[in-house]
């Protein structure tokens, strides 16, 4: 089975072939992200599969923070845009969990942690059991937001 970082090549290598200019720019843009984390520190090194994942997660909440502002600013070619390229980055990213899969995932982690005597102040404590269960495959700040939600009912 290939590395995610050669899936990632390959499919660059057919969007070439294919003339898919969004696929092929998305592609280049993460590969590079992926050079850059490899090279960066004192010395280079090759990224594990997992590594190369979470460059994929960091540049797809990039898309999703871009799209917003650009919606914001009225910029809708621009949001288009982003949004065109997180729907290529979305192939590669774990299966998202659904409101409900994170609203039982938070209720376990109260549960476990012992948060709830704690109210708001045991947030800390349920998001550090949460985020390596959620990690690439729900946007932190909604997982957050439900974490307050069942905190504070």
């Amino acid at each position: 089975m290939p590395t995610l970082k050669e899936q990632l090549r390959s499919d660059m290598t057919a969007a070439m072939k294919a003339r898919d200019s969004v696929r092929l720019g998305t592609l280049r843009m993460v590969l590079t992200a992926v050079s850059e984390a490899e090279v960066s520190g004192t010395e280079s090194q090759e990224l594990t599969d997992q590594q190369v994942l979470d460059v994929v997660i960091s540049q797809a909440k990039r898309r999703r923070e871009s799209e917003q502002e650009y919606v914001k600013a009225g910029r809708e070619d621009l949001a288009a845009k982003e949004r065109a390229e997180a729907e290529v980055l979305a192939d590669y990213l774990p299966q998202q969990l659904s409101s409900k899969e994170i609203s039982d995932l938070v209720a376990e982690a109260i549960a476990s942690s012992g948060a709830a005597e704690l109210g708001m102040r045991g947030m800390g404590k349920v998001m550090g059991v949460l985020t390596p269960q959620t990690k690439g495959r729900a946007d932190g700040a909604a997982v957050a937001a439900e974490v307050k939600r069942q905190l504070s009912a």
